[in-house]
């Protein structure tokens, strides 16, 4: 009998210390699938030299207007829509910045489409209706490494100009040669047999959180570790809002009212209003002037002496 190459594959092997979940209570389950997860985090310390290579390139990509897509199938492709969905809420960031595709398409983020993930073609059709380009960064996820969907779309990703990171869960896969950043999170053998949405998926999770986190502190999008782009578009949001503006400056509620309505909501103006005693216009424009980095929007406002005495904020 011909041994199939995904029986190889480190996601795909039995691990010998949950060989008798099925024999356990609840509890020693629970402790075993714990046992096992914490595990993800070492693994992924070790990724942080390359970590930092992938996310200098997708800071230089959003500098020159580019985009960041995810590109991935099944579990790994609506881990990267989940990722993508979350920036513009939480940092402002127009829709079309960070973009998450799965093989199959919208359907597929709820239920399967059988065959998507096999056809490299969909993965280059994919990268052509979405006119990816030079400016652009490509992320493929797949636990084996192999997906062609995903090969075919680093593949096309890399022929159009565009720089190519690939993040995987095996060692010396096909998309290693394809990337010009691999991230291999080799996290070992899943707690059942093959169900790479439990270690492999945490470890995917964890590096797209790091990346588009990284990615958006680099860009000026957190002050201090507040995320002062964030865009207040429910009550909670609101709340969340005027609370880094509080967090940020410790002004009075009145002050803060008074500078979040004139700021038209923009946490960042209202943040260097209140800090360097300016309008809503000239702290825009201070913003405008030094990428959006409040930061550098305080130094550029207030005296020197002021600056090195601490009294930017955090």
């Amino acid at each position: 009998m011909q041994i199939h190459p995904l029986s190889a594959l480190t996601t795909e092997q039995v691990n010998p210390r949950t060989r008798h979940i099925d024999e356990l209570p609840t509890e020693q389950i629970l402790s075993l699938i714990n046992n096992e997860d914490r595990q993800i985090a070492d693994v992924l310390q070790g990724l942080i030299p390359e970590l930092a290579k992938a996310v200098d390139l997708i800071v230089e990509a959003f500098r020159q207007g580019g985009r960041l897509f995810y590109v991935g199938a099944g579990s790994s492709g609506r881990i990267g829509i989940l990722d993508a969905s979350e920036c513009p809420p939480t940092y402002g960031t127009p829709p079309e910045m960070v973009q998450g595709l799965i093989a199959g398409g919208f359907q597929a983020v709820k239920d399967p489409v059988e065959g998507a993930e096999d056809s490299e073609e969909l993965g280059v059709a994919d990268m052509d209706a979405h006119q990816i380009g030079p400016r652009d960064v490509i992320v493929g996820i797949a636990a084996s490494g192999r997906t062609p969907y995903v090969l075919g779309a680093m593949t096309r990703a890399r022929s159009l100009g565009a720089r190519v990171i690939g993040v995987c869960n095996n060692a010396g896969t096909p998309m290693g040669p394809l990337a010009d950043v691999s991230l291999e999170a080799v996290v070992g053998p899943e707690v059942v047999l093959g169900s790479t949405r439990m270690k492999a998926g945490t470890a995917q999770k964890l590096i797209l959180n790091m990346l588009t986190t990284s990615s958006m502190i680099r860009m000026g999008k957190v002050y201090g570790n507040l995320m002062v782009d964030v865009q207040p578009s429910n009550v909670k949001l609101v709340h969340r809002a005027k609370r880094i503006i509080r967090l940020a400056t410790d002004a009075s509620d009145e002050q803060i009212e008074q500078a979040y309505d004139e700021s038209g909501g923009h946490v960042k103006s209202a943040i260097v209003m209140l800090l360097a005693g300016v309008s809503a216009g000239e702290a825009r424009e201070a913003l405008g002037a030094t990428g959006g980095f409040v930061r550098k929007a305080l130094e550029k406002l207030l005296p020197r002496n002021e600056a090195l005495e601490g009294k930017t904020g955090l």
